[in-house]
């Protein structure tokens, strides 16, 4: 049987627990899992993970385990005050009434930037003309600890 290893232009298939990394070296608080039965798939070198995640696994085989702490400089940096806006309420009104039910302190919120992308955001504060917004990553500032197993390894589909 030949050797499936991960490397550039392969899709691969991962089990994994996601964990805050602590500094006295500890796995912290999890932050995502995403059992086998569930398995998280990505084509290897198309920049759909963390470009240090992926460095991390090439070479691996089928079934093989891994464990891989990514400091947050090379994960989703650190909380940036550029990333915290405030946008004019009438941008959430509809049929010329504000959301109440939908903006409300915490929740993320699907908006579109300046390219069409969609974004997520977190109300963090209503004020009577605007709502703040951070869009910095949920797992700004985190040092992560992912431990999983490769579950399949394959040609691009």
């Amino acid at each position: 049987m030949e050797k499936r290893i991960v490397a550039q232009g392969k899709f691969i298939e991962i089990e994994y627990l996601l964990s805050e990394a602590e500094e006295n070296g500890e796995v912290g608080e999890t932050l995502e899992e995403c059992p086998a039965e569930d398995a998280f798939g990505f084509l290897v070198g198309a920049g759909e993970v963390l470009e240090s995640f992926e460095k991390a696994l090439i070479g691996k085989q089928t079934g093989e385990p891994f464990e891989v702490t990514i400091p947050c400089t090379d994960a989703y940096g650190p909380t940036s005050e550029d990333a915290i806006v405030m946008i004019p309420k009438d941008v959430f009104e509809v049929n010329g009434q504000f959301d109440e039910e939908h903006v409300q302190v915490g929740e993320a919120l699907p908006m579109n930037d300046e390219d069409g992308n969609e974004v997520f955001g977190i109300v963090v504060d209503i004020t009577a003309d605007e709502v703040q917004m951070d869009f910095n990553h949920p797992f700004a500032d985190l040092d992560l600890q992912f431990s999983g197993r490769i579950c399949d390894i394959r040609d691009e589909a």
